[in-house]
């Protein structure tokens, strides 16, 4: 699903519980003071339980050696920073989607775990379950599809800015992150992700990040250059990796495994279709994915491993498919002014699959565009897939496989 999910809701101080409704929280109270925040728990004393919630318009800094609740909206400011070292578990509040992070366009987060030491946020719940909380969200501002020079997109709900002209703007690290039991739902359409990138410029390091038992989405970019290499996402309820709004990063080295409830192992659009207001976009998404394993639960169940539509384009390389009645699922419609050109972009070269591995994939291509090409057209050296080897960099940190 695409949606925007950013929240509003605002502050509170140490033990201050927020506002659990779908709608913004009526109360703001801008109190960001080392005092009353206990400048995040860095306070050179023991271990304590440190809430966390509220628009923080100064830099906040965790200690790992801390308990640390997240009982509303984290959101940062422009111009601060959150830093998480490595070792910290933030434990969200199981009351769903107003229990969020958000690193807002120009505010970066410093989360620089380790395989030892991966940072940790998920569910306070003693039986957690997928969409506890809303998740982690990152804005930026690099190029978006849907609007032009300096000008941004704002988020469905909350309406923080994203996209610009920045293609190498930087929101931070993200480095052995691991994301449990989101995807809280706002409203019947609106749901976070696990991670959801809008407009994150490829300044920004991402790498060795997993989303796990997610409500809705795994992950998810909203436009954007990032790059993302090292990416886990293991039994997402919806689609595992999503890209819109002309997501032009790459993605490398990319896991993704189904549970009993899922969809689309990567579900692409060319622009936001949800929104309905680009249907002619200034450009379509065209990221690259490199060393990219899917595994679904057997040809039949059904569902397809990768759904293209909306006029992507993309440049596959080195993918292993296993256990889909379909691999590759084109959807689009034909013609010089299609809105959804996505089969034009296998004829010009622009949508394309190299090396590439099929197990119990009943059909490799289902061509739904309106255009005529062949399966040789999009696929080339089919069998010479190997995947990505998720056995060695996912060991240690990773949970669910």
């Amino acid at each position: 699903m695409k949606h925007n999910f950013l929240l509003g809701l605002a502050i509170v101080g140490m033990i201050f519980t927020s506002c659990t409704s779908d709608d913004t929280a009526d109360i703001i109270i801008n109190d960001n003071s080392v005092i009353n925040n206990n400048g995040g728990g860095n306070n050179g004393g023991g271990a304590e339980t440190i809430f966390l919630s509220g628009t923080f318009t100064e830099d906040l800094t965790l200690d790992p050696n801390n308990t640390y609740k997240l009982n509303g909206a984290l959101i940062m400011a422009s111009g601060t920073t959150l830093t998480i070292p490595a070792g910290t578990t933030i434990n969200a509040l199981a009351q769903g989607s107003n229990i969020y992070i958000a690193i807002s366009a120009g505010a970066q987060i410093i989360a620089n775990g380790t395989s030892g030491s991966p940072i940790v946020m998920t569910s306070d719940s003693s039986a957690p379950q997928a969409g506890d909380w809303g998740g982690l969200i990152l804005l930026g501002n690099a190029p978006i599809n849907s609007v032009t020079g300096t000008a941004t997109a704002t988020s469905e709900i909350a309406s923080l800015p994203y996209g610009g002209t920045a293609s190498d703007d930087n929101s931070g690290i993200l480095r052995y992150v691991r994301v449990q039991y989101s995807g809280g739902s706002a409203d019947g359409q609106s749901e976070n992700n696990g991670i959801s990138f809008y407009g994150v410029g490829n300044g920004t390091t991402v790498e060795y990040i997993q989303v796990f038992e997610g409500k809705d989405d795994g992950v998810e970019f909203f436009g954007g250059t990032v790059n993302v290499d090292f990416v886990s996402v293991v039994n997402a309820q919806d689609d595992s990796i999503d890209w819109t709004e002309g997501y032009t990063g790459t993605i490398t080295n990319a896991y993704v495994q189904h549970g009993a409830e899922h969809d689309k192992g990567i579900e692409a659009d060319g622009y936001n279709t949800d929104i309905g207001n680009n249907s002619d976009p200034i450009f379509f998404s065209k990221p690259n994915v490199n060393n990219l394993t899917i595994i679904g639960n057997g040809s039949d169940t059904g569902n397809e491993a990768i759904r293209l539509r909306a006029g992507t384009q993309g440049i596959f390389t080195n993918v292993a498919l296993e256990g889909f009645a379909e691999g590759f699922d084109l959807d689009g419609d034909a013609g010089a002014t299609s809105d959804n050109p996505t089969g034009t972009g296998v004829i010009n070269g622009d949508l394309s699959v190299t090396d590439v591995l099929f197990t119990d994939v009943t059909l490799q291509v289902k061509n739904d565009t309106g255009e005529t090409f062949m399966d040789s057209d999009f696929l080339s050296g089919v069998g010479n897939g190997t995947g990505t080897d998720y056995a060695t960099w996912g060991a240690g940190w990773t949970v669910g496989n």
